[in-house]
Order: C-alpha cells, then structure tokens, then sequence
C-alpha cells in the first residue's frame, strides 16, 4: 500500500515537473489575455476537470482576478448568457474533445470572448478553436487502470493555480487586498488586525524622563510589565527606550547602573510603527530587528501607544 502511495506521487509530481519543462510563450500569452480581460475570466469543465475548474475560479477571485465557474451542460441549457465579450473563457478538457465543451463553441464564437484552453491533447478539436493552448498533457494517469483522472488533473489544477500565481504578482496583489477577500475565519483575522487594536494606550505606556534615574526607569518598567520603557526629554516626544535587555547588558559594565541618568543608558531613535499598520506588519519587523517592542506613532510627537510581540502572539499571529 505505501509503495503505491509513493508511486502515486512520484507520477503526479513527475507530471508536473514535464509541465514545467515545456513552458514556452503560449503561456506567457495566456497571462497576458488574463491580465488585460476587461470582464471576468470564465471556467468551465465538465467532469473532474470541471471539479478542477470550480477550485481555479475560487483561487482567481480570491486573488485579484474576477472568475466564475460555468457548467457545460447547464451552460447548453442557457447558463452561456453569463458569458460576454469582454470576458475571457477558460476551458479545461483533457481529451480536447468533451462534447458538452465543443457544444458551446458555436455560441462562444458568437458571444466573443477570448479562448483559453488547458488540454492534454494539443492537436484536439478544442485546442484548434482556441486562441491560447497550454498543454497539460501527461504520459500516463496514476491509476493503474489507466482511467481514472489523476496525473492529468493534478496538471490542470497546477497550471491553473501557476496562472493565478503569475497574475496576482503581475497585479502587484498584496496581503491586505488578500485580507479584503478573505474577511472570515482565522486568516481574516490575522490578516485584518492592525496595531491600533492590540497597542497599549494612555496610562499602560511606559514612558520616563531622560533625566530620571535607572531606577525609576526599573519601577516603570516593572509597574507596566512590558519589559521596555520609552525615554523623553519633558515634552512626551519619544527620544529613546531602555529594555530589559540593556539593564542586564549593563549592570556588568557599572555596578552603580541604578543611579545613573536615563538619557546615559537609552538607546537614541527606537524603531516605531504606525496604528494603522497591519499587526503582520508588525511582527515582522520585530523579527528582523530582533526585538519584542514596538512604539505606535510618527517620529517627533508622543507616542500613541506601544505593542509588544507577545500581545500579537496572544492573538493568533506569528
């Protein structure tokens, strides 16, 4: 059972990997006909591959690109009026010659939309009626009958989903437009949290005069727990921030750290963050700068708050 698990596989990706090998302009004119579509790209399949073509016309809107999936047969019985000629259809087949699919030709030729087909067969009835041919063809299916869909779907459902990789990157499709389209559930949530819903504000920001002692800069920072301090000059305007970290770091190099001034210890220009910059956004720049804190607000006024990585944590984030 397991060496037909692994053989199974090995088909599939190996199926793949040809596909990869083969790729040539035909595919970059597909991208290019997708890109430019002024209405919605059409999926349509029947069968498994029209299984395949439900999932790649959730992955296109989901990722910046209007799709919906069209079902051949009920498209024959007057489900083709969704189709117009600012769209641009996107057909898969493996034989090429699916009847419900070339039934649809005659009025998708009338209609106008431009034709894309994903087929295994490139010499095929559907492959000659297309504009753009990508050829998804595999050697053999995985199934050891050789019947059915396995190592062929796999490649349609990969191109489709390179397709869709190609155009989200050539719409400059970033993670906050991804957040739009995806408000529920866990994802929503960690991509639609932003730092002003889980900052410290008001009395929770620890913050110290430059003049102040080390010490007093100890009970604040043990008073607000966040293990870090801001640092300003009598105005509240942020200048510098002292953490836990630099406390052990230089109690080592002076026995008498309590009773030094702030401002001697601080580090000058801490990193800040805006509010409205997403929580994402946050930890990763705590990742790279390897810290824990993060000040809210621009550079020259007070803080409007702080954030620790362990809040984002607690949210589900990281």
């Amino acid at each position: 059972m397991l060496e037909k698990a692994k053989e199974t596989l090995k088909l599939e990706a190996e199926a793949i990997l040809a596909m990869a090998s083969r790729l040539d302009e035909s595919y970059v004119a597909a991208v290019e006909l997708l890109f430019r579509c002024r209405g919605r790209v059409v999926v349509t399949g029947m069968g498994k591959s029209g299984l395949v073509a439900t999932k790649l016309a959730a992955t296109f809107s989901s990722t910046g690109t209007p799709a919906l999936f069209l079902h051949p047969a009920e498209g024959n019985h007057g489900d083709v009026g969704m189709v117009t000629s600012e769209d641009v259809v996107l057909a898969l087949s493996n034989s090429g010659e699916t009847w419900e699919l070339l039934s649809l030709l005659p009025v998708l030729k009338r209609l106008g939309p431009r034709l894309i087909s994903l087929v295994g067969r490139p010499g095929s009835t559907l492959a000659r009626e297309s504009d753009v041919v990508l050829d998804v063809s595999v050697v053999r299916e995985a199934c050891p009958l050789g019947l059915a869909p396995t190592c062929s779907t796999t490649a349609a459902l990969a191109m489709g989903d390179a397709l869709a990789v190609s155009l989200l990157e050539k719409r400059g499709f970033d993670s906050e437009q991804f957040a739009l389209f995806h408000p529920g559930g866990a994802l929503g949530q960690r991509l639609l949290l932003r730092v002003a819903d889980r900052m410290h504000t008001g009395e929770e920001i620890p913050m110290v005069g430059a003049q102040e002692t080390m010490r007093e800069a100890l009970l604040e920072m043990t008073a607000k727990r966040l293990g870090v301090t801001g640092v300003h000059r009598g105005d509240g305007i942020l200048v510098g921030i002292i953490t836990d970290g630099d406390l052990r770091r230089h109690l080592e190099r002076y026995p008498d750290l309590l009773t030094l001034r702030v401002g001697e210890v601080m580090t000058p220009n801490p990193k800040r963050i805006d509010a409205g910059a997403l929580a994402v956004e946050a930890i990763r720049v705590m990742e790279e700068s390897k810290i824990s804190c993060l000040f809210v607000g621009a550079r020259g006024e007070p803080p409007a708050g702080v954030i620790h990585l362990h809040d984002l944590l607690a949210a589900g984030l990281g």
